[in-house]
């Protein structure tokens, strides 16, 4: 296929936290929130005059440093960001908020408050720690709400001057919907027996709208739309089409690792992607908007933090209905190396799949950054791909 327009554009843009794009926000005086869980309402921070990013730490290498603060046998992402930190790579954020979607990533934000990690060279630099929700009820919205308030609205309105009335979040909420509209079409693409869009471009792409300022990714991802629409596809097919699920995974190397054994990621369930991430809020007239925004964050989320029961079943049946909907033949389930939630949800989840879904699934723990592993992955994704040949090939006859 021929190279995308803007697709060396969005590479760039994702290989670093502090990218062209959030300097220009900077330059125009607008103010950065910084925030590391997809449990936290996106809209909230892309009020006027304020732009939100989700801090990642891209081409990891040694994380020494945060090993001494965290010891070696934390989430590895948790290490990584901390170590970006203590680099200095996140000095462009203006304030930090974090929920408290796991200990380990409380104890990356708590480090980094304590060593001072972050020099944004302004007073008004703040930390905030959110609780959030553990069950899916309307007591979890009413916490998320408070929680909002008292944490990312009233600290932002307090030392910024950032409008938090209930039409400025109205119009955060349309600006956040139009990128998820236009994710979402793009999207639609991978359903194609061959597909004008690789799962590597398509993952990559959705990073750059959670690390860069939404509307100024708004033009290059109308643009990219349109040239999709017109894009001759490969002839050469694909020997399998994934889904991919779990944790966090801002890596679109791992993507390209999969693609590269013969498979193809043709819909992807995990932080950073757009599913559940990229979905539009539904806003209406005569109740809080506020209120809405995070009624919507607490009912579609699909974090295993959700602990009551009919969640936990609903998360396999989330992921069946992605699988039909995309046609994939078989399931990747993926944790980043020492999580804690995504352990236990890989297990239940990839035996459940297979079990009583009847899908071939893979469950694997990677590293943060997959080139530290990169071999030992790619025979078990090659294996993976293989089975699912046999297993078409056995059915076939």
């Amino acid at each position: 296929m021929r190279d995308l327009k803007h697709f060396l554009f969005f590479e760039e843009l994702v290989c670093s936290s502090n990218n062209d794009l959030v300097r220009k926000a900077k330059e125009q005086g607008r103010v950065c929130a910084a925030f590391v869980c997809e449990n936290t309402p996106e809209p909230l921070f892309n009020l006027k005059g304020c732009f939100g990013v989700r801090l990642t730490a891209p081409n990891t290498g040694s994380t020494d440093i945060a090993n001494y603060y965290m010891t070696s046998l934390l989430c590895e992402t948790s290490r990584a960001l901390l170590e970006r930190a203590i680099e200095g790579g996140y000095n462009f954020a203006d304030c930090i908020i974090a929920p408290d979607g796991c200990t380990m990533m409380n104890r990356c934000i708590e480090n980094m408050e304590l060593a001072r990690a972050v020099e944004s060279g302004s007073d008004a630099f703040f930390y905030e720690h959110m609780e959030i929700p553990m069950k899916t009820d309307e007591n979890g919205v009413a916490l998320l709400v408070r929680q909002c308030r008292n944490h990312i609205l009233t600290p932002l309105n307090r030392t910024y001057g950032i409008d938090i009335s209930d039409e400025a979040m109205r119009e955060a909420v349309r600006s956040h919907n139009e990128v998820c509209d236009l994710i979402r079409q793009i999207g639609e693409f991978r359903k194609a027996d061959k597909p004008a869009i690789t799962g590597y471009e398509f993952s990559v792409i959705v990073l750059a709208t959670y690390v860069c300022p939404k509307d100024l990714l708004v033009e290059p991802l109308r643009e990219t739309l349109e040239e999709l629409k017109t894009r001759e596809p490969d002839e050469k097919g694909y020997r399998a089409r994934l889904l991919v699920v779990g944790a966090e995974m801002d890596d679109p190397e791992f993507i390209r690792l999969i693609e590269e054994c013969g498979a193809y990621v043709c819909a992807d369930r995990y932080c950073f992607g757009s599913f559940p991430g990229r979905e539009p809020i539904e806003l209406t007239e005569g109740e809080d908007v506020l209120t809405q925004i995070c009624r919507h964050y607490t009912y579609q989320c699909q974090c295993p933090r959700q602990m009551n029961m009919d969640k936990v079943y609903a998360r396999k049946a989330y992921v069946d209905a992605l699988a039909k909907e995309y046609g994939a033949d078989g399931i990747l389930y993926n944790q980043i190396k020492f999580c804690d939630p995504w352990a236990y949800e890989r297990v239940t989840g990839a035996a459940t799949l297979r079990e009583e879904y009847g899908y071939p699934v893979l469950s694997v723990d990677r590293p943060y950054n997959i080139h530290s592993s990169a071999g030992q992955m790619r025979t078990r994704v090659q294996a993976f791909v293989e089975s699912i040949e046999v297993k078409k090939l056995r059915e076939a006859r």
